[in-house]
């Protein structure tokens, strides 16, 4: 595919947009097309940011928007993306970034050779999901440069990097707290799904799925809009939940969801990678937060189900559940 993205990369006129699907994590995926010129407009700020162009190691699929940006952004330094085959750390020796979601950052922690290889590259980019601090807190200390990014493949990838907008890039709230972001990296629409691309652009707006506030400039992003489960008549914002979880020291990895229930409406669930029964997970979540945010429900796993993206499938969970 690099050779591919290579050609329409170089094309004399402008070509087609690439189409490119979405994770599908909570639902059904979407077709985004994504023009060239949102995807260099994109490449470009990134590189600015991070302090020049450079090789970059592929460990993501190109066919996800994460995976393509790698490609797109080799390509423009003019170099082709290491591309990461079993152990990454040969290859990272040949690259000045990488782009990780936080389980591959979770598990090349525990293998000095992997996180010896992260440490020698200038920033390591990590979105596609909610960041643990103390994961982030860990790379840290191993002296890897982490980024943390927002986007989707709808802004042609991370477009806000540790809250702060790409150049160009201009993100607000709406009065209920709704993202939503403008600028040049900007998708031109669903493919052959205008009633979908109608309900998100708005006036060159595009209207995330997501809840955030801006302070002194910078992006907090609180959860997705669908992440506010109700339970028994209470909202209990499943993000918050998942955030105190994974505080706990017998927990490697959670997600938080709502599943249907006769009785409450939804069910608050805690999917726990680790060792942590229902009780113990409800006394310390009621630790900080009320006892109706509480999981009525903890699923153990030995890993979380993932998709080919490396984004959690919440549909295998709920599944579970």
């Amino acid at each position: 595919m690099i050779d591919e993205v290579q050609a329409w990369l170089g094309a004399a006129a402008e070509p087609e947009p690439l189409v490119v699907e979405t994770s599908g994590s909570t639902g059904a995926p979407k077709r985004v097309r994504l023009s060239r010129r949102a995807l260099v407009a994109s490449a470009t700020a990134t590189h600015e940011r991070l302090g020049g162009p450079g090789r970059w190691l592929l460990t993501l699929p190109p066919s996800y928007v994460a995976g393509l940006q790698v490609v797109v952004r080799s390509l423009l330094a003019g170099v082709r993306p290491a591309v990461a085959e079993g152990p990454w750390a040969g290859a990272a020796e040949r690259c000045r970034y990488a782009s990780l979601v936080p389980t591959q950052l979770h598990r090349a922690l525990t293998d000095p050779a992997e996180t010896a290889a992260l440490a020698g590259l200038d920033a390591v980019l990590l979105g596609g999901g909610p960041i643990d601090p103390s994961l982030r807190q860990r790379a840290v200390d191993a002296g890897i440069t982490v980024v943390a990014t927002y986007g989707s493949s709808e802004t042609s990838g991370g477009c806000v990097y540790d809250g702060v907008p790409l150049a160009q890039v201009r993100v607000e709230t709406e009065d209920d707290g709704r993202v939503r972001i403008a600028g040049p990296v900007l998708f031109d629409g669903y493919d052959d799904d205008p009633a979908a691309t109608s309900e998100v652009l708005d006036g060159g707006w595009f209207r995330t799925s997501d809840l955030g506030r801006v302070v002194d400039g910078r992006l907090v992003v609180l959860g997705r809009l669908d992440d506010v489960v109700i339970s028994g008549g209470i909202n209990v914002p499943t993000p918050a939940v998942a955030r105190r979880l994974r505080e706990h020291l017998c927990v490697d990895a959670v997600e938080v969801l709502g599943v249907p229930d006769e009785v409450w409406g939804q069910r608050v669930v805690a999917f726990v990678v680790g060792r942590l029964d229902r009780d113990a997970a409800r006394d310390w979540v009621a630790a900080e937060h009320p006892r109706s945010w509480a999981p009525r429900e903890v699923v153990e796993l030995p890993e979380l189900p993932l998709l080919a993206n490396g984004k959690v499938d919440r549909v295998a969970l709920r599944a579970l559940a």
